[in-house]
Protein backbone atom coordinates (compact mmCIF):
# COMPACT_ATOMS: atom_id res chain seq x y z
CA UNK A 1 0.00 0.00 0.00
CA UNK A 2 1.49 3.30 -1.03
CA UNK A 3 1.81 6.14 1.71
CA UNK A 4 -0.64 8.25 0.25
CA UNK A 5 -2.81 5.63 0.77
CA UNK A 6 -2.20 4.64 4.05
CA UNK A 7 -2.74 8.77 4.70
CA UNK A 8 -5.99 8.59 3.29
CA UNK A 9 -6.93 6.03 5.22
CA UNK A 10 -5.99 7.23 8.72
CA UNK A 11 -7.53 10.39 7.53
CA UNK A 12 -10.81 8.74 6.62
CA UNK A 13 -10.93 6.81 10.16
CA UNK A 14 -9.92 9.88 12.81
CA UNK A 15 -12.45 11.48 10.84
CA UNK A 16 -15.27 8.73 10.94
CA UNK A 17 -14.03 8.71 14.40
CA UNK A 18 -14.53 12.57 15.44
CA UNK A 19 -17.98 12.12 13.34
CA UNK A 20 -18.80 9.35 15.89
CA UNK A 21 -17.15 10.94 19.07
CA UNK A 22 -19.20 14.33 17.96
CA UNK A 23 -21.90 12.69 17.73
CA UNK A 24 -22.55 10.73 21.10
CA UNK A 25 -21.16 13.64 22.86
CA UNK A 26 -24.92 15.30 21.91
CA UNK A 27 -26.66 12.57 22.75
CA UNK A 28 -24.96 12.43 26.29
CA UNK A 29 -25.14 16.36 26.51
CA UNK A 30 -28.93 16.77 25.93
CA UNK A 31 -29.35 13.02 28.45
CA UNK A 32 -27.36 13.54 31.10
CA UNK A 33 -28.11 15.50 34.18
CA UNK A 34 -26.22 18.99 34.31
CA UNK A 35 -24.68 18.28 37.60
CA UNK A 36 -24.95 21.34 40.16
CA UNK A 37 -25.17 24.26 38.92
CA UNK A 38 -24.44 27.35 40.57
CA UNK A 39 -24.73 30.24 38.02
CA UNK A 40 -27.84 31.91 39.53
CA UNK A 41 -26.91 35.39 38.78
CA UNK A 42 -27.68 37.62 36.24
CA UNK A 43 -24.79 40.34 35.27
CA UNK A 44 -26.68 42.59 33.46
CA UNK A 45 -30.12 43.29 34.84
CA UNK A 46 -31.22 45.58 32.34
CA UNK A 47 -31.29 43.15 29.58
CA UNK A 48 -33.89 41.39 31.90
CA UNK A 49 -37.56 41.88 29.74
CA UNK A 50 -39.78 40.00 32.05
CA UNK A 51 -39.98 38.25 35.27
CA UNK A 52 -42.82 35.60 35.91
CA UNK A 53 -43.12 34.33 39.43
CA UNK A 54 -45.72 30.82 40.29
CA UNK A 55 -46.02 30.25 44.23
CA UNK A 56 -46.12 26.80 45.60
CA UNK A 57 -50.47 27.45 45.27
CA UNK A 58 -50.13 28.08 41.75
CA UNK A 59 -50.85 31.47 41.91
CA UNK A 60 -48.87 33.62 39.24
CA UNK A 61 -47.98 37.08 38.04
CA UNK A 62 -45.89 38.24 34.98
CA UNK A 63 -43.52 41.41 35.55
CA UNK A 64 -43.45 43.33 32.38
CA UNK A 65 -40.63 46.19 31.60
CA UNK A 66 -42.10 49.00 29.40
CA UNK A 67 -39.13 51.20 28.67
CA UNK A 68 -37.85 52.16 32.73
CA UNK A 69 -41.23 51.21 34.05
CA UNK A 70 -42.34 48.00 35.22
CA UNK A 71 -46.09 46.90 35.27
CA UNK A 72 -48.02 43.80 35.59
CA UNK A 73 -49.10 41.31 32.03
CA UNK A 74 -51.47 43.28 31.45
CA UNK A 75 -50.46 47.02 31.97
CA UNK A 76 -51.41 47.69 35.02
CA UNK A 77 -49.19 49.62 37.98
CA UNK A 78 -46.94 48.09 40.36
CA UNK A 79 -45.08 48.65 42.76
CA UNK A 80 -41.58 49.62 41.52
CA UNK A 81 -39.55 49.36 44.22
CA UNK A 82 -40.65 45.90 44.60
CA UNK A 83 -39.38 44.91 41.34
CA UNK A 84 -35.89 46.74 42.12
CA UNK A 85 -35.73 44.35 45.11
CA UNK A 86 -36.23 41.13 42.30
CA UNK A 87 -33.34 42.71 40.03
CA UNK A 88 -30.82 43.06 43.20
CA UNK A 89 -30.87 39.67 44.10
CA UNK A 90 -30.91 38.36 40.69
CA UNK A 91 -27.15 40.14 40.49
CA UNK A 92 -26.30 39.76 43.98
CA UNK A 93 -27.44 35.77 44.71
CA UNK A 94 -24.25 33.67 45.08
CA UNK A 95 -22.92 30.40 45.78
CA UNK A 96 -23.55 29.24 50.03
CA UNK A 97 -22.32 25.82 49.93
CA UNK A 98 -23.12 22.18 48.32
CA UNK A 99 -26.25 19.79 50.29
CA UNK A 100 -24.58 16.82 52.09
CA UNK A 101 -24.77 14.12 49.19
CA UNK A 102 -27.63 12.04 51.32
CA UNK A 103 -29.56 15.16 51.65
CA UNK A 104 -30.11 15.41 47.78
CA UNK A 105 -33.15 12.71 47.02
CA UNK A 106 -34.75 14.54 50.34
CA UNK A 107 -35.17 17.88 49.17
CA UNK A 108 -35.83 17.12 45.70
CA UNK A 109 -38.91 15.19 46.91
CA UNK A 110 -39.54 18.30 48.81
CA UNK A 111 -39.15 21.08 46.01
CA UNK A 112 -41.25 18.39 43.34
CA UNK A 113 -44.24 19.39 45.42
CA UNK A 114 -43.21 22.85 47.07
CA UNK A 115 -41.37 25.50 45.66
CA UNK A 116 -41.53 29.01 44.14
CA UNK A 117 -40.81 29.08 40.46
CA UNK A 118 -39.35 32.25 39.38
CA UNK A 119 -38.36 32.71 35.46
CA UNK A 120 -36.36 35.02 34.16
CA UNK A 121 -36.40 36.50 30.50
CA UNK A 122 -33.88 38.13 28.81
CA UNK A 123 -34.57 40.61 25.54
CA UNK A 124 -38.46 38.56 25.67
CA UNK A 125 -36.42 35.08 25.91
CA UNK A 126 -36.56 32.89 28.62
CA UNK A 127 -32.76 32.80 29.92
CA UNK A 128 -33.39 31.14 33.47
CA UNK A 129 -35.45 29.60 35.94
CA UNK A 130 -34.75 29.36 39.40
CA UNK A 131 -36.82 26.67 41.48
CA UNK A 132 -36.86 28.09 45.50
CA UNK A 133 -37.01 25.71 48.49
CA UNK A 134 -37.11 26.08 51.80
CA UNK A 135 -34.02 28.21 53.73
CA UNK A 136 -31.15 27.06 55.38
CA UNK A 137 -30.88 25.66 58.52
CA UNK A 138 -28.94 28.91 59.51
CA UNK A 139 -31.58 31.08 57.76
CA UNK A 140 -28.77 32.76 55.79
CA UNK A 141 -29.61 31.18 52.56
CA UNK A 142 -32.27 29.46 50.25
CA UNK A 143 -31.95 25.98 49.37
CA UNK A 144 -32.45 26.43 45.48
CA UNK A 145 -32.39 24.10 41.84
CA UNK A 146 -31.32 25.90 38.62
CA UNK A 147 -32.38 25.48 35.04
CA UNK A 148 -30.66 27.35 32.31
CA UNK A 149 -30.38 28.17 28.98
CA UNK A 150 -27.44 27.10 28.23
CA UNK A 151 -26.50 24.04 30.89
CA UNK A 152 -30.01 22.79 31.07
CA UNK A 153 -31.53 21.64 34.26
CA UNK A 154 -29.06 21.34 37.42
CA UNK A 155 -29.39 17.59 38.63
CA UNK A 156 -29.76 18.22 42.72
CA UNK A 157 -30.42 21.87 44.55
CA UNK A 158 -27.46 23.86 45.83
CA UNK A 159 -27.48 26.67 49.14
CA UNK A 160 -27.49 30.11 47.69
CA UNK A 161 -27.43 33.38 49.15
CA UNK A 162 -27.41 37.15 48.55
CA UNK A 163 -24.10 39.01 48.62
CA UNK A 164 -23.66 41.17 51.67
CA UNK A 165 -27.05 39.83 53.09
CA UNK A 166 -28.12 38.00 56.16
CA UNK A 167 -31.52 36.58 55.66
CA UNK A 168 -33.49 34.21 53.01
CA UNK A 169 -34.61 34.62 49.59
CA UNK A 170 -37.81 33.60 48.94
CA UNK A 171 -39.62 36.73 50.42
CA UNK A 172 -38.72 38.72 47.79
CA UNK A 173 -40.58 36.30 45.27
CA UNK A 174 -44.42 36.59 45.47
CA UNK A 175 -47.22 35.92 42.96
CA UNK A 176 -50.42 37.33 45.01
CA UNK A 177 -51.10 40.27 42.52
CA UNK A 178 -52.68 42.50 45.84
CA UNK A 179 -49.10 42.74 47.07
CA UNK A 180 -47.78 43.97 43.85
CA UNK A 181 -51.00 46.80 43.51
CA UNK A 182 -49.57 50.79 43.26
CA UNK A 183 -50.74 51.83 46.61
CA UNK A 184 -51.40 55.26 44.59
CA UNK A 185 -54.24 57.14 44.57
CA UNK A 186 -54.09 60.74 43.69
CA UNK A 187 -50.66 62.24 42.25
CA UNK A 188 -52.12 65.47 40.84
CA UNK A 189 -50.25 68.38 40.75
CA UNK A 190 -51.91 71.51 41.77
CA UNK A 191 -52.34 73.27 38.62
CA UNK A 192 -53.82 70.20 36.77
CA UNK A 193 -57.03 69.80 39.27
CA UNK A 194 -59.65 71.26 37.45
CA UNK A 195 -62.57 70.64 40.32
CA UNK A 196 -62.55 68.74 43.63
CA UNK A 197 -66.32 67.98 45.24
CA UNK A 198 -66.25 66.34 48.96
CA UNK A 199 -69.62 64.93 49.69
CA UNK A 200 -70.37 64.43 53.24
CA UNK A 201 -73.41 62.50 53.77
CA UNK A 202 -73.29 62.67 57.65
CA UNK A 203 -72.39 66.29 57.71
CA UNK A 204 -73.73 68.04 54.67
CA UNK A 205 -72.51 71.01 55.76
CA UNK A 206 -68.85 69.64 55.23
CA UNK A 207 -69.36 69.01 51.93
CA UNK A 208 -68.23 71.75 49.08
CA UNK A 209 -66.29 72.01 45.72
CA UNK A 210 -63.65 73.83 44.24
CA UNK A 211 -63.51 74.75 40.74
CA UNK A 212 -60.94 75.96 38.64
CA UNK A 213 -61.72 79.22 36.64
CA UNK A 214 -60.69 81.44 34.10
CA UNK A 215 -59.78 84.16 37.00
CA UNK A 216 -58.93 81.76 39.66
CA UNK A 217 -60.78 79.21 41.74
CA UNK A 218 -64.40 79.22 43.49
CA UNK A 219 -65.09 77.58 46.31
CA UNK A 220 -68.71 76.83 47.26
CA UNK A 221 -70.62 75.16 49.64
CA UNK A 222 -74.36 74.02 49.27
CA UNK A 223 -74.25 75.62 45.42
CA UNK A 224 -73.12 79.22 46.92
CA UNK A 225 -69.90 80.94 46.21
CA UNK A 226 -68.41 81.46 50.05
CA UNK A 227 -67.56 84.89 51.12
CA UNK A 228 -64.29 84.74 51.66
CA UNK A 229 -61.08 82.57 50.47
CA UNK A 230 -57.69 82.95 51.58
CA UNK A 231 -55.83 81.84 48.23
CA UNK A 232 -52.90 80.14 50.35
CA UNK A 233 -55.18 77.95 52.24
CA UNK A 234 -56.74 77.36 48.66
CA UNK A 235 -53.33 76.77 47.30
CA UNK A 236 -52.55 74.65 50.54
CA UNK A 237 -55.60 72.03 50.30
CA UNK A 238 -54.91 71.27 46.87
CA UNK A 239 -51.27 70.97 46.91
CA UNK A 240 -52.71 67.43 49.16
CA UNK A 241 -53.46 65.78 46.06
CA UNK A 242 -49.63 65.18 44.96
CA UNK A 243 -48.90 62.62 47.21
CA UNK A 244 -52.56 60.29 48.66
CA UNK A 245 -51.29 57.35 48.97
CA UNK A 246 -53.53 53.72 50.06
CA UNK A 247 -52.85 51.80 53.50
CA UNK A 248 -52.63 48.27 52.24
CA UNK A 249 -55.23 46.27 49.96
CA UNK A 250 -57.82 44.01 50.83
CA UNK A 251 -57.00 41.05 52.71
CA UNK A 252 -59.82 40.29 55.32
CA UNK A 253 -63.72 40.57 53.18
CA UNK A 254 -64.70 37.84 50.61
CA UNK A 255 -66.95 38.81 47.79
CA UNK A 256 -69.83 38.29 48.97
CA UNK A 257 -68.44 40.93 52.25
CA UNK A 258 -67.04 43.40 49.66
CA UNK A 259 -70.36 43.49 47.70
CA UNK A 260 -72.56 43.82 50.98
CA UNK A 261 -70.23 46.48 51.99
CA UNK A 262 -70.41 48.85 48.54
CA UNK A 263 -74.12 48.03 48.69
CA UNK A 264 -74.41 49.93 51.72
CA UNK A 265 -74.57 54.12 52.13
CA UNK A 266 -70.85 55.51 52.15
CA UNK A 267 -70.57 58.54 54.86
CA UNK A 268 -68.25 60.51 51.84
CA UNK A 269 -67.32 60.64 48.33
CA UNK A 270 -64.60 62.33 46.59
CA UNK A 271 -64.33 63.31 43.33
CA UNK A 272 -61.75 65.02 41.78
CA UNK A 273 -61.65 66.10 37.88
CA UNK A 274 -58.12 66.90 36.51
CA UNK A 275 -57.38 69.47 33.55
CA UNK A 276 -56.73 67.12 30.80
CA UNK A 277 -60.83 65.14 31.55
CA UNK A 278 -59.78 62.72 33.59
CA UNK A 279 -61.65 61.79 36.40
CA UNK A 280 -61.52 59.54 39.82
CA UNK A 281 -64.22 59.11 42.32
CA UNK A 282 -63.90 57.54 45.76
CA UNK A 283 -66.25 56.18 48.08
CA UNK A 284 -65.49 55.82 51.69
CA UNK A 285 -66.60 53.52 54.33
CA UNK A 286 -66.69 53.37 57.73
CA UNK A 287 -65.10 50.55 59.95
CA UNK A 288 -67.13 49.25 62.76
CA UNK A 289 -64.90 48.22 65.91
CA UNK A 290 -66.29 45.88 68.53
CA UNK A 291 -64.10 48.00 70.90
CA UNK A 292 -65.46 51.58 71.60
CA UNK A 293 -62.77 54.26 70.27
CA UNK A 294 -62.82 57.80 70.81
CA UNK A 295 -63.34 60.01 67.93
CA UNK A 296 -62.38 63.16 67.37
CA UNK A 297 -64.41 65.31 69.55
CA UNK A 298 -63.87 62.60 72.74
CA UNK A 299 -66.76 60.67 72.16
CA UNK A 300 -66.79 56.99 72.45
CA UNK A 301 -68.02 55.46 69.11
CA UNK A 302 -67.77 51.70 67.86
CA UNK A 303 -65.82 52.48 64.58
CA UNK A 304 -62.34 52.12 64.07
CA UNK A 305 -60.60 55.69 64.09
CA UNK A 306 -57.82 55.27 62.74
CA UNK A 307 -58.83 53.21 59.12
CA UNK A 308 -61.34 53.48 56.65
CA UNK A 309 -62.28 51.61 53.60
CA UNK A 310 -61.92 53.44 50.11
CA UNK A 311 -63.88 52.12 47.46
CA UNK A 312 -61.37 52.62 44.60
CA UNK A 313 -62.87 53.46 40.67
CA UNK A 314 -62.13 49.88 39.43
CA UNK A 315 -64.38 48.65 42.30
CA UNK A 316 -62.12 47.36 44.33
CA UNK A 317 -61.64 48.29 48.17
CA UNK A 318 -58.68 49.49 50.11
CA UNK A 319 -57.84 50.68 53.48
CA UNK A 320 -56.77 54.37 53.88
CA UNK A 321 -55.56 56.35 57.02
CA UNK A 322 -58.11 58.86 58.40
CA UNK A 323 -54.77 60.85 58.59
CA UNK A 324 -54.50 60.53 55.34
CA UNK A 325 -57.72 61.85 53.90
CA UNK A 326 -58.95 64.13 57.12
CA UNK A 327 -56.75 67.21 55.35
CA UNK A 328 -58.87 65.89 51.74
CA UNK A 329 -62.34 66.10 53.78
CA UNK A 330 -61.82 68.54 56.18
CA UNK A 331 -62.69 71.84 54.11
CA UNK A 332 -63.19 73.74 57.02
CA UNK A 333 -60.02 73.67 58.19
CA UNK A 334 -58.90 75.86 55.43
CA UNK A 335 -61.76 77.43 54.23
CA UNK A 336 -63.15 79.52 57.51
CA UNK A 337 -66.25 80.93 55.91
CA UNK A 338 -67.66 77.40 55.83
CA UNK A 339 -68.38 77.53 59.92
CA UNK A 340 -71.11 80.33 59.01
CA UNK A 341 -74.26 78.62 58.81
CA UNK A 342 -75.46 80.51 55.58
CA UNK A 343 -72.56 80.77 53.13
CA UNK A 344 -73.48 83.56 50.78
Amino acid sequence: MKLKQVFILLFSLISIGGLAWYTMYIINTNNKPAGELIDFAIADTASITKIKITDPYSRNIELVRQNKTWTDGKGGCITQGLVHNILDVAKNIEFKGYLPQKSHKTFKEKMSTYHTKVEFFVKNKWYKTWYIGPSTQDHYGQIMLLDGKEAGKSASPVMMKIKGVHGIIEPNFFADSRQWICTNIFSVPMENIQAVDIINHEEEDRSFRIEKTNIGHTVSQNGQSLAYVDTANLYRYLHNYKKIHFDGPNYEYTNEQVDSLKNTDPFCELKLKETNGNSTHLKLFRIQSEDAQRNEFGELVNMDMNKLWCELPDGSIVKCQYHVFNPLLFGHIYFSAMENDSPT
